[in-house]
Formats: structure tokens, sequence, C-alpha cells
């Protein structure tokens, strides 16, 4: 299966290990990435503030790029750069004016033929089965709290994935290769995302609770799918042990590090040696 790829700014930068993750992962299972060329940047958090039909041009230009290149499917890891192409996508849809307007700004025809999907999706389009199949190490040690986060499933409308206030999908792939997650109660809360930089004490306070909720379940690390979430649960937990006079020592796992992991690969390959929270 090859798919088209958008790794958007963070997966080529602040959060390269996400990168190496997806694609040796992916790579496992079989499945080729084909990025796009001349992606430019979806516009998350700031753009739709100061220009809505500029804001919808960033992303539909890169659904343009790939309607061009023949691409029917793409993969965006990030849940903010999905949710982005996915409000592009509805928006072109909804009126041939927008796509009129929109293909003039980008210089390129744009339908929004392409659809967009999630890591979690595109595993599940592997199979549950094959990835079992596949298996060589199964993660019988790992207790994880599976952590969606607000974005990977809301809102709910225009992503359509999965139950916006209890998901189970990463749950449902983890038991397949052994693990045991674990129930608990802020699956879907947000851990301040991008205010890591502008507001540190609430990403501080919203990551202890998150981080301390997961531990009272249970888990003995935890697992997400967004860049966001990982750097402000993994990076920033050590600032949150010293605020709190705490020690979580919680491991964060990207989904795709953990199932790489089953599939035989090692922690250099996945990126997991450039995590903050080392495995003890």
């Amino acid at each position: 299966m090859d798919i088209g790829y958008y790794p958007g700014c963070a997966l080529h930068g602040s959060s390269n290990d996400y990168g190496s993750s997806v694609r040796a992962c992916l790579a496992a299972l079989g499945v080729g990435l084909r990025e796009l060329d001349d992606w430019i940047c979806c516009g998350a958090t700031a753009a739709h503030s100061l220009n809505h039909l500029l804001a919808l041009a960033l992303p539909a230009r890169n659904l343009a790029i790939a309607q061009r290149d023949g691409l029917t499917d793409l993969l965006a890891p990030c849940p903010m750069c999905s949710m982005e192409l996915l409000k592009a996508h509805a928006a072109l849809a909804s009126s041939a004016e927008y796509r009129r307007k929109v293909s003039e700004i980008v210089e390129l025809d744009v339908q929004g033929t392409t659809q967009v999907l999630n890591l979690i999706q595109v595993l599940q389009r592997v199979g549950l089965e094959t990835i079992k199949e596949k298996m060589v190490r199964p993660l019988a040690a790992f207790r994880p709290a599976c952590y969606y986060g607000c974005l990977l499933t809301r809102p709910a409308k225009t992503l359509q994935f999965d139950d916006c206030e209890q998901p189970t999908s990463m749950e449902s792939i983890l038991r397949e290769l052994g693990a045991e997650p674990v129930e608990w109660n802020l699956k879907t809360e947000c851990c301040g995302a991008g205010m890591t930089l502008a507001d540190e004490d609430t990403v501080l306070e919203l990551s202890h609770k998150i981080l301390g909720n997961a531990a009272e379940h249970g888990a003995n690390c935890m697992v997400v799918a967004c860049p966001m979430c990982h750097v402000n649960l993994d990076m920033k937990q050590p600032d949150v042990d010293r605020r709190y006079g705490c020690h979580h020592d919680l491991v964060v796992y990207y989904l795709s590090d953990l199932v790489g992991l089953a599939l035989g690969l090692d922690e250099r390959t996945l990126g997991i040696d450039r995590h903050f929270v080392a495995k003890q």
C-alpha cells in the first residue's frame, strides 16, 4: 500500500522523532509513504484568526498538490494538520465558489478529492490481523494509558473518527499486540497544546493532572499520536515534576513506537532514544 504523506512542520522539525517512528513503523508493515512535493505549513493555530480565505488556502494547497500527483489518500500524522486539511476538504466540498477562489490563490486546481487519514486510520487499513501476524515481540510488559488529547477526535462533525468522548481505537490496536491498556479518566482532556510557549503554567498544570491520573489508574507508560501532546507530556515532564514536587516517571511513546517495537524494530530506528523521559 502506497499513500501520500504530509509531515507538516513538526515532524520535520521539533518532533522529527515522530517522523522517524511513523516512517519506520509503516515501512515494516509494507506501507510506502510518498511525501508531498513542495508542501507548505497548514496554517494551524493562528491563520484563521487573521484571514479566513487564506487560512483555507494554506491546507488546500497541500490537497491540490496531492490531487495533482494522483494521490487518493494522504496521511497527516499530526492531529492539528489533519484537522486543518479536513476542514479545508469540507469547505471545498461545500462550495464551487470556494473551489474557484482557492484554486486561483494556490495556482493549482483543487477539488478536495484526496482523503485525509490519521495514523490510526492507516493502521486500521493495514488491518489488526496483518499487524498481529507480523508481530515478533509481544507488548506484555506495557500497561499504557492511551491519550487522544483534544484534537484527534474533535471537532467530531469534521473528523468523523472514533467516539469523541470515549475513543477506543488505540486500545484496540495495542491489545492485539499483547499490551494491557488501562481505563482512565482524562484520555481526551487538553494538555495545553501550543500554549507551552505562551502560558507554561497552564500547560504544567494540565499535564500534571493527565500524568497523575494515568499513574493512579495503573499505567506504566503513556501513548500518544500527536507531536504537541508528546512535547507537553514528555519534554515538559521534568518541569512538571519540579513544579509539583513529584516524580511521575512515565515514558511517553508515540503509537507508532509501540507498534514498531512489537514488529521488532529497535529504539534508535524509531527515535525513542531522542525522547526526554527514558525507560528505567
